[in-house]
């Protein structure tokens, strides 16, 4: 962990805070969510996987970190309750942020897609935000005077379409009009802060070439995970990306860190691309 340096040492940028980061047990969740404790936050694992989940907790509290693992199916009122109120507890009574990060893609072209295929996406990537963020609305509609902040984690195929992703890419759009609703509503009173941030191509287990790896779905069948080409063969993707690499899940993280720090302090409403500059020249 040397190589994430605080950065507002010794306190972190969110000394104090609370953070409820979905989808944490690893990719861009897990790296989000170090980078938040080593800004000084207590940080709340929330994942299917209780297993990953708490080992993603045991190594940010290994490294002088404040984590909290609780593993549970977000598609579901129950165990959104409990997250909720066992963050509020690990909180003091407080919770800050929220990350709605957990989802993943299920893609055929339109006339092939399965009502299942298409209500699963939608369910975990809109109505389990939605859910999460009225769950946790009296925690937000306070006047404290501390700063709190909503991120829903969008995609570009949200902001451009993507052939053979209908319904992630609905998905991914719908998250960018639910921040807008919520820095309307939450903003004048409260002064909650909610952005969007779309990311391009960020190489995860999710975006690699097929290696056999695959998530449980809430149904408990298995959903293999990759695509032909991922982005592990970089060079196939590159070449309209102005950066000229395919992104990190430490980049990822960073820019969420942007988002729900004191630097972004007068931002909200927006949807910040992190591309490598495709698609947003």
């Amino acid at each position: 962990m040397a190589d994430t340096p605080r950065l507002n040492f010794p306190r972190g940028m969110l000394a104090g805070q609370v953070a409820i980061i979905t989808g944490a047990a690893q990719g861009i969740g897990a790296e989000t969510a170090r980078i938040f404790a080593r800004e000084g936050c207590k940080v709340v694992i929330a994942d299917l996987d209780a297993e990953k989940a708490e080992k993603t907790a045991e190594a940010i509290i290994s490294d002088g970190g404040e984590a909290l693992a609780v593993a549970g199916d977000i598609t579901r009122n129950e165990a959104i309750e409990v997250l909720v109120r066992r963050a509020a507890e690990f909180g003091g009574g407080k919770i800050h942020i929220i990350v709605n990060n957990a989802g993943y893609a299920w893609d055929d072209p339109i006339e092939k897609i399965k009502d299942q295929q298409w209500e699963t996406i939608i369910a975990l990537h809109n109505t389990a935000p939605f859910k999460l963020l009225r769950t946790a609305a009296p925690y937000f509609m306070v006047k404290d005077g501390e700063a709190r902040s909503i991120v829903n984690i969008s995609s570009t195929s949200g902001i451009y379409g993507n052939a053979g992703q209908a319904s992630y890419a609905l998905a991914k759009a719908g998250l960018v009009g639910l921040t807008k609703t919520i820095a309307q509503e939450w903003g004048p009173e409260y002064g909650v802060r909610a952005n969007t941030v779309a990311f391009g191509a960020i190489k995860t287990r999710l975006t690699q070439a097929p290696k056999g790896e695959y998530i449980i779905r809430p149904d408990g069948a298995k959903h293999a995970v990759g695509f032909h080409g991922g982005y592990d063969e970089e060079e196939k993707w590159i070449g309209d990306i102005p950066l000229r690499r395919v992104g990190t899940t430490r980049d990822a993280g960073l820019a969420i860190l942007a988002v729900v720090s004191p630097l972004f302090s007068y931002v909200s409403g927006q949807t910040v691309m992190v591309s490598g500059g495709r698609g947003g020249m």
